[in-house]
Protein backbone atom coordinates (compact mmCIF):
# COMPACT_ATOMS: atom_id res chain seq x y z
CA UNK A 1 0.00 0.00 0.00
CA UNK A 2 1.11 3.47 -0.73
CA UNK A 3 -0.07 6.72 1.50
CA UNK A 4 0.57 9.56 -0.55
CA UNK A 5 0.87 12.61 2.31
CA UNK A 6 2.22 16.52 2.13
CA UNK A 7 4.60 16.77 4.95
CA UNK A 8 4.27 16.39 8.75
CA UNK A 9 0.52 17.79 8.90
CA UNK A 10 -1.73 17.08 11.17
CA UNK A 11 -3.55 15.03 9.03
CA UNK A 12 -0.86 13.20 7.03
CA UNK A 13 0.39 12.27 10.31
CA UNK A 14 -3.07 11.07 12.00
CA UNK A 15 -4.03 8.71 8.30
CA UNK A 16 0.09 7.21 9.38
CA UNK A 17 -0.92 6.18 12.81
CA UNK A 18 -4.58 5.19 11.77
CA UNK A 19 -3.48 2.79 8.74
CA UNK A 20 -0.71 1.52 11.08
CA UNK A 21 -3.00 0.50 13.53
CA UNK A 22 -5.87 -0.81 11.30
CA UNK A 23 -3.09 -3.08 9.71
CA UNK A 24 -1.66 -4.56 12.32
CA UNK A 25 -4.73 -4.99 13.78
CA UNK A 26 -6.55 -6.92 10.29
CA UNK A 27 -3.80 -7.41 8.25
CA UNK A 28 -1.06 -8.34 11.13
CA UNK A 29 2.26 -9.32 9.26
CA UNK A 30 0.77 -9.40 5.47
CA UNK A 31 1.25 -5.72 4.78
CA UNK A 32 3.69 -3.16 3.63
CA UNK A 33 3.23 0.67 3.17
CA UNK A 34 5.12 2.39 1.35
CA UNK A 35 5.01 6.61 2.42
CA UNK A 36 5.16 9.06 -0.19
CA UNK A 37 5.75 12.61 0.55
CA UNK A 38 4.68 14.58 -2.44
CA UNK A 39 6.53 18.07 -1.13
CA UNK A 40 9.65 16.05 -1.57
CA UNK A 41 8.52 14.00 -4.90
CA UNK A 42 5.56 15.84 -6.19
CA UNK A 43 6.07 13.96 -9.57
CA UNK A 44 4.99 10.89 -7.84
CA UNK A 45 1.32 12.13 -7.59
CA UNK A 46 1.21 11.85 -11.35
CA UNK A 47 2.11 7.83 -11.50
CA UNK A 48 -1.56 7.03 -8.83
CA UNK A 49 -3.33 9.90 -10.31
CA UNK A 50 -3.56 11.88 -6.76
CA UNK A 51 -5.55 14.72 -6.28
CA UNK A 52 -5.74 15.23 -2.65
CA UNK A 53 -4.19 14.22 -0.10
CA UNK A 54 -3.56 12.03 2.37
CA UNK A 55 -4.52 9.42 -0.08
CA UNK A 56 -4.00 5.93 0.51
CA UNK A 57 -3.60 3.20 -2.92
CA UNK A 58 -3.83 -0.59 -2.75
CA UNK A 59 -2.46 -1.80 -6.05
CA UNK A 60 -2.37 -5.39 -5.01
CA UNK A 61 -4.81 -7.57 -5.16
CA UNK A 62 -6.96 -5.79 -7.89
CA UNK A 63 -8.91 -4.21 -8.45
CA UNK A 64 -7.21 -0.40 -7.64
CA UNK A 65 -8.45 1.19 -4.35
CA UNK A 66 -8.30 4.64 -3.78
CA UNK A 67 -9.49 6.12 -0.60
CA UNK A 68 -8.86 10.02 0.82
CA UNK A 69 -8.53 11.24 4.37
CA UNK A 70 -7.02 10.72 7.60
CA UNK A 71 -8.28 7.32 7.70
CA UNK A 72 -10.35 7.43 10.74
CA UNK A 73 -13.26 5.82 10.30
CA UNK A 74 -11.73 2.36 10.46
CA UNK A 75 -15.01 0.73 8.98
CA UNK A 76 -14.92 2.50 5.72
CA UNK A 77 -11.36 1.99 5.65
CA UNK A 78 -11.71 -1.96 5.83
CA UNK A 79 -14.62 -1.94 3.45
CA UNK A 80 -12.85 0.26 1.22
CA UNK A 81 -9.69 -2.36 1.11
CA UNK A 82 -11.92 -5.46 1.06
CA UNK A 83 -11.23 -6.38 4.45
CA UNK A 84 -13.43 -8.32 6.37
CA UNK A 85 -12.69 -7.47 10.19
CA UNK A 86 -12.14 -9.95 12.34
CA UNK A 87 -14.33 -11.99 14.55
CA UNK A 88 -14.84 -10.39 17.91
CA UNK A 89 -14.20 -13.00 20.74
CA UNK A 90 -16.68 -13.03 23.76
Amino acid sequence: MRLYVAGQTAKSMAALANLKRICEEHLQGRYDIEVIDLVKNPQLAAGDQILAIPTLVRRIPEPLKRIIGDLSNTEKVLVGLDIRPKAKTV
